[in-house]
């Protein structure tokens, strides 16, 4: 099985080196591009003021920040690294968030999460939708994946979105097929390997005397041509 990690930030803007801050992060666990149901979700005290235009995207207020977990705190960092392990990194505009993390892991003395672990799906969408918008919205739109639930931008709904814009980057339809081959494959592989052997108890005729007397009349009777259960006495 192949792990990724599906990753999603929130921030006060647009440039760590000014002074920007994460103060949202999500992760989603997937498994050959499915998600596996385990996650990481922070909100990060930034250490500083909000943006209006900041919070117009998010949402987050700075009084609603203040008092959460600083990313330096173990609960944070700790966690993060932990949870993400050495799994490829799937995010959208992938150089984005790259920068945002790496910072805030520079300014705990952490090392930084290469570039060669990152899958940028901007990239990938520019690729099979050159010179079309590939937002993180209009992908989902050209994919009919449903936006109900994200009335602002937020980390942990926009990793899910972006799990399912993933997969179908990487083959949509036919690779829910070819997974779900895969799995019946095995299913069979264990069915074959069990083996059953003879009842403890035999199971009890459900018919009565009279009842298969009646039956062996009828098939005699109506049934006139030479009827195949007639030859094993049925």
């Amino acid at each position: 099985m192949a792990r990724e990690i599906v990753l999603d930030t929130e921030t006060t803007g647009f440039e760590p080196h000014l002074g920007h801050r994460l103060v949202e992060i999500a992760c989603l666990e997937i498994e050959d591009f499915i998600p596996t149901g385990r996650s990481f979700h922070a909100y990060i005290d930034p250490e500083r003021d909000m943006p209006p235009d900041a919070q117009k995207v998010h949402g987050l207020s700075e009084e609603f920040l203040r008092g959460k977990p600083k990313f330096a705190e173990s609960v944070v960092v700790e966690a993060f690294l932990e949870f993400v392990g050495d799994a490829p990194i799937v995010a959208h505009n992938a150089g984005f968030d790259r920068a945002f993390v790496n910072h805030e892991l520079g300014l705990c003395a952490r090392d930084a999460l290469h570039e060669a672990r990152w899958v940028d799906t901007l990239a990938l969408a520019r690729m099979r939708f050159p010179g079309m918008h590939n937002s993180l919205d209009a992908l989902c739109k050209r994919f009919k994946i449903s936006l109900l639930e994200r009335e602002k931008h937020g980390a942990l709904i926009d990793a899910r979105l972006l799990a399912s814009v993933y997969l179908e980057l990487k083959g949509g339809r036919e690779r829910r097929l070819e997974l779900t081959a895969t799995a019946a494959t095995v299913a069979v592989a264990v069915a074959g390997q069990t083996t059953y052997g003879e009842r403890p108890r035999p199971m009890a005729m459900r018919s009565t005397d009279a009842e298969r007397a009646l039956h062996a009349a009828f098939v005699r009777d109506a049934m006139k041509n030479d009827v195949l259960w007639t030859r094993f006495g049925l």
